[in-house]
């Protein structure tokens, strides 16, 4: 099986080297023809000279240089298109995913299936950021159509006629995962080993709720129904204090002051600016997208 691995690099400086000597060691095992293509991602550090220096020692490697920073998925986009091989297989700069683990990935693949997820025995991170992400996982299943693949990670092997269902995609806000399941409904995933980061994670926690959010709403009118029903349940709430207060002028002969006509105002005034600012979120997108923003911009190309 012939495989191309890409590889995002921003920040990647110190890791990108034992990654790809690791690499070197693990792929002639279970692949004849191979490639890595690392992708630098408007990194401000040195990771583009380490790229450069990996191209000259390793005739397998090509450097890919972004003209700036556009975000993880971007990049992996950027590699899936440049791809030479029949399968694809992302992973992260930071080693927590094994290269010896690509087998267990790829002999997934060979049941029938067109995407395989490496998902982590034991989650590497804290508590709340681990909470977090399975819930962003698990929202992102739900877009995609395939609840019962709750594992997605960047740790993944796919086929590469799969981009064939998004050659014409071309938008700065993109997840990679949505865009394969344009192509397939065959996802799955396998337990493998997930190492401790050698670095630090560049995403931080507003980073994971804006991934949800694009989720949510770049790929999904599940908020736009979620305002249709609060305005349903706001209006049969208003059909309810109109009957309270008919019953209260006939049974008191008097109806409510002033607090509770403002409380009524404010209740139903919020469900509006709820409902308006998630209209304003989808007008937002459709507005990125009307501009024809490209999703990558490639500056220069190293290696074979």
């Amino acid at each position: 099986m012939n495989i191309s691995v890409i590889v995002p690099v921003y920040r990647g400086a110190a890791l990108v080297e034992p990654l790809v000597e690791r690499l070197a060691k693990s792929l002639p095992k279970f692949s004849k023809k191979y490639e890595v293509l690392l992708v630098n991602d408007g990194s401000p550090d040195q990771s583009w000279e380490a790229i450069l220096k990996l191209t000259r020692r390793y005739k397998w490697v090509t450097g890919i240089r972004l003209m700036r920073n556009y975000g993880q998925h971007n990049a992996t986009l950027c590699g899936v298109r440049a791809a030479q091989y029949e399968v694809i297989v992302t992973m992260d700069q930071d080693l927590q995913h094994p290269p010896e683990e690509i087998p267990v990935l790829l002999a997934e693949l060979e049941k029938g299936f067109d995407v395989v997820y490496g998902s982590p025995k034991q989650l590497p991170q804290g508590f709340w950021r681990n909470v977090l992400t399975a819930n962003i996982k698990r929202i992102l299943a739900r877009v995609m159509g395939i609840p019962s693949v709750k594992n997605i990670s960047a740790f993944r092997a796919f086929r590469t006629d799969l981009r064939n269902a998004f050659t014409n995609f071309q938008s700065p806000t993109l997840i990679i995962d949505v865009l394969l399941s344009w192509g397939t409904s065959r996802f799955t995933s396998v337990p493998v080993e997930i190492e401790k980061p050698e670095a630090r994670s560049n995403y931080k926690f507003s980073a994971l709720v804006k991934a949800a959010l694009l989720i949510l709403i770049g790929y999904s009118t599940a908020p736009l129904r979620l305002a249709s029903v609060i305005g349903f349940v706001m209006t049969l709430f208003g059909f309810g204090v109109f009957a309270y207060v008919i019953y209260i002028y006939f049974a008191l002969g008097s109806i409510p002051g002033f607090p509770f006509l403002a409380s009524i105002i404010a209740l139903f005034s919020g469900a509006q600016l709820f409902a308006l600012g998630i209209f304003g979120e989808y007008l937002a997108r459709m507005f990125d997208r009307s501009m024809d923003r490209p999703a990558y911009v490639v500056q220069e190309t190293t290696g074979k």
